[in-house]
């Protein structure tokens, strides 16, 4: 596995499915700032109704509509359907997810920590999603919402410090002296 992280803003996305899992996605996606989603289900629980709203197709995606898409989540389908919809993104290159389904995943999603723009995340590769929950939890305990603001303080000082002319090596140490001096990670 190889952890990157990806700027959802300008793909297209498929959930396809409607219960608590596919709800669970489409949040992290919402949050991530995604703006081309789509939500494919042929019955949507109330919940996703209200989450998706004009997002929701109720209908199975077609093969045209999966290719469409840069990145698949799959939730709360019968297996059947998995594996028709992950063969069917595998055969145009599109990226999918289907829950707690390893050999159906050609990505994982970490449990996710986020403080503002900083995103914090415990991954075990598929293998034990009850840990990567403890360890998020662990992390939530860790860095509590202030992160998001000492972020954008650094992010500021960053900015003055590149405008003056520093180079990496100099902002790094800055930044090094600056967490020190405020002991946010003491």
């Amino acid at each position: 596995m190889l952890p990157i992280v990806v700027d959802v803003s300008e793909l297209t996305i498929a959930v396809i499915g409607a219960g608590p899992q596919a709800c669970r996605r489409l949040q992290m996606l919402d949050a991530a700032g995604a703006r081309y989603v789509r939500v494919y289900a042929e019955t949507a629980s109330s919940d996703m109704r209200a989450l998706a709203g004009d997002r929701l197709i109720e209908a199975w995606p077609t093969q045209d509509e999966l290719a469409a898409c840069h990145i698949i989540y799959v939730a709360n389908v019968d297996a059947e359907l998995e594996e028709r919809f992950t063969a069917a993104a595998r055969a145009v290159k599109t990226l999918v997810n289907v829950e707690d389904v390893k050999p159906l995943c050609d990505f994982h999603v970490p449990a996710i920590v986020r403080r503002g723009d900083m995103l914090l995340t415990a991954s075990t590769g598929g293998k034990s999603p009850g840990l990567a929950l403890r360890l998020k939890r662990k992390l939530e305990e860790q860095y509590p919402e202030s992160w998001a603001a000492r972020l954008d303080e650094l992010s500021a000082l960053r900015d003055g410090w590149r405008a003056e002319g520093a180079d990496f090596k100099t902002l790094i140490e800055r930044s090094n002296q600056v967490i020190d001096e405020k002991g946010w990670l003491a």
